[in-house]
């Protein structure tokens, strides 16, 4: 026979009930909480009663003390113990998985080996370069990420039942609560409730200020409601108005996220928002679609343009050796040009310097003869011949 619980049970039950993690889940079709017995025993060892008090012994010394009282909360039916089923998959949706991915592995392997027949040596170069950028990436992985990468967990689905040994142990099985008390937030807050709606039927017995003050206060916060349900309105009916006018390529919305599931104020930004959807957005995906191709055949066509440079280059080369003789001929008739202008420039470089002298020379020696002026056309006109 189990007799009612005392208050140091309750007292160790509470705090195991609000202090110990907790999970919920549904069992027989309800909704419960369940705790792993590791847990709880973690829990009550860092608690109060795990430590001596003056003239008196802890209640919990050890691990085995624990699991020896929360066997007798068991038997007071504060919770039960349950039994952890594992979710699995049906066998007939695996193997037709199974078959699917065989099929489908057959018949790509198929389409690869026609291909692979018909483009041997594209593939072989490009395969190279792939090897090349796949290590230069795992070169990078390894640098970014010290250690190995974690693999995704996948979380299986389970359900609970209740289990037949109702027997407490230390590990990792699973016990749902019944008992369920009242929290102290819960009854605060329900307190305070109580205390309002008493509050509110006791209105006309206010002073009066505070009930015109009350009164602005409500008139306030429906006049503040009204004006967001017609800007829902008068939102709905701008956009409509422009999807008419411009046959639906234009979608404008005034506060976009007046409705959404937001905060206050993100509900107010952005302020608008505009999408064009018309031939033009239509025809710039398919120029986007058609330069991503176009660049794809140049990358496969560079390998065979390469071939024909280097082919090109060899002709040319024979035909640079063959044109040598020509291009001796056409070098002396160059140079005998390039002498004409040189002297063409001398003289007339000369002449002028000429003029500058005799100007200077004719103010000077205006009572020399004719003679010393023949010589002076001698000595200048020598050097002349010479640069020449």
């Amino acid at each position: 026979e189990v007799g009612e619980p005392f208050k140091e049970e309750k007292a160790v039950a509470k705090y195991l009930r609000f202090n110990c993690p907790t999970k919920s889940t549904n069992m027989m079709g309800h909704r419960v909480d369940y705790f792993i017995a590791s847990k709880a025993v973690d829990c009550l060892l860092d608690s109060k009663w795990a430590k001596a008090k003056k003239g008196e012994e802890a209640l919990f010394t050890t691990r085995e003390s624990v699991v020896d009282y929360c066997n007798r909360l068991l038997k007071k039916q504060f919770f039960h113990r349950a039994l952890k089923v594992m979710k699995m998959k049906p066998d007939k949706d695996t193997k037709k998985e199974k078959e699917k991915g065989k099929a489908e592995s057959g018949k790509e392997e198929e389409k690869k080996s026609k291909k692979e027949s018909g483009k041997d040596e594209k593939t072989k170069k490009e395969k190279e370069k792939e090897k090349k950028k796949d290590g230069e990436k795992d070169e990078c992985k390894k640098d970014d990420t010290p250690g190995t990468p974690k693999k995704k967990e996948t979380k299986r689905k389970f359900k609970l039942e209740p289990h037949e040994d109702q027997v407490f142990l230390d590990g990792n099985e699973v016990y749902v609560w019944i008992y369920d008390p009242v929290h102290f937030k819960t009854f605060a807050m329900g307190l305070v409730l109580v205390i309002a709606v008493i509050a509110a039927t006791l209105f006309p017995l206010w002073p009066a200020e505070m009930r015109v003050g009350v009164y602005y206060l409500s008139v306030g916060a429906g006049c503040f409601v009204a004006s967001i349900l017609l800007l829902a309105v008068a939102r709905c009916i701008l956009f409509l108005i422009i999807w008419l006018i411009t046959g639906g390529r234009h979608h404008f919305w005034f506060l976009p996220n007046l409705t959404a599931d937001v905060g206050f104020i993100d509900s107010f930004r952005p302020l608008y928002t505009h999408e064009y959807k018309g031939p033009k957005a239509d025809l710039k995906k398919e120029e986007k679609a058609d330069s991503k191709k176009q660049q794809k055949y140049d990358s496969e066509e560079k390998s065979d343009s390469e071939k024909k440079e280097e082919e090109d280059g060899k002709t040319e080369g024979t035909r640079n050796s063959g044109t040598d003789g020509s291009g001796g001929e056409r070098h002396s008739d160059t140079d005998s040009d390039r002498r004409e202008d040189d002297r063409s420039q001398h003289s007339s470089g000369n002449g002028n310097d000429f003029e500058m002298i005799t100007k200077e020379e004719l103010e000077q020696q205006t009572d020399e003869g004719d003679c010393e002026e023949e010589e002076e056309e001698d000595t200048e006109s020598g050097p002349s011949h010479g640069k020449s």
